[in-house]
């Protein structure tokens, strides 16, 4: 467990300190907290739904990387499911700041990751930018979304969108989330190109039609892989490598352990994560070796 997790978790009131304790220290926690243990924690602490999940946001804003802003956004969607996934954003030194990740792109990812297909509610330590706003409104069930912020009562994402301008308006019937597989099939037998060409077929390209994924491999073996999610507003795109830097940092493994990196993505397409790619790897580290496959 990381420092920064472990203050936020010390600082917390009692009972919700102890028993968040018990939940973190599991071999098995994944940044994420079940229904079951959700429900738990509710009736131990005497919290409501919304409270419960405003005081935890201290601890999924401990994942926060912010070299620059020094700025520590946290965010806990929670999925169809009703599993709560931790976000929060990160910030990459020596590249554009829109390479960076906001934490509402993290907590979204991080579901989108682990197969869910629709959000019910996605809670904030601040207040949704305009970047995060337009992002969410690209999500499956959009329209149905609650935003819930400290002291405040849950509201709308249109609530806080007016008017909003999304996929629909562009005649797109897939939004972020929705299942997807794009049918692509990588003939070399190497376990990271494999993962990059899953999470290829998973990505949420409806605009560009450039789908695409990256796979990273740590100095351990483990892989984490991401999949491009496009936005109607085109800004908002959050790149394939973000999405898998961001379940790396979840997974409570540091940038730092990258030890390779494959991206994939569809050839002669309108745009290219090619560059994007190679100039964040050389801002982290210049000895990341990236292969790349356009198929």
């Amino acid at each position: 467990m990381r420092v920064s997790v472990q203050e936020a978790i010390s600082a917390l009131s009692s009972p919700l300190k102890e028993e968040m304790e018990k939940i973190v220290s599991s071999p098995d926690f994944d940044a994420t907290i079940g229904p079951e243990d959700f429900a738990s924690l509710s009736t131990v602490t005497g919290l409501s739904d919304a409270d419960l999940r405003v005081a935890m946001l201290p601890v999924a804003a401990a994942y926060s990387v912010a070299p620059i802003s020094k700025f520590y956004v946290g965010a806990i969607a929670r999925g169809a499911s009703g599993r709560l996934y931790f976000g929060a954003n990160m910030e990459f030194e020596g590249v554009q700041l829109s390479q960076s990740v906001h934490a509402e792109q993290s907590a979204i990812s991080h579901a989108w990751l682990k197969g869910e297909t629709s959000l019910t509610d996605i809670t904030i330590n601040y207040s949704p930018c305009g970047h995060c706003r337009q992002f969410m409104n690209e999500l499956n069930d959009a329209d149905k979304l609650e935003v819930q912020l400290p002291q405040r009562e849950a509201m709308l994402l249109h609530k806080y969108l007016p008017e909003p301008f999304g996929p629909s308006d562009l005649g797109i019937e897939e939004p972020l989330l929705a299942p997807l597989n794009h049918g692509m099939i990588a003939h070399e037998d190497d376990a990271l190109i494999q993962a990059a060409m899953g999470a290829t077929n998973r990505s949420h390209a409806p605009y560009s039609k450039n789908i695409s994924g990256v796979a990273i491999r740590d100095k351990q073996g483990n892989i984490f892989s991401g999949m491009y999610a496009e936005n109607a507003a085109f800004n908002p795109s959050l790149p394939p490598l973000q999405v898998a830097m961001i379940a790396m940092n979840l997974a409570d493994v540091s940038l730092s352990e990258i030890q390779d990196v494959v991206l994939v993505e569809k050839a002669n397409a309108v745009i290219s994560h090619l560059q994007d790619t190679q100039a964040v790897l050389e801002a982290l580290n210049p000895d990341i070796p990236l292969a790349y496959l356009a198929v």
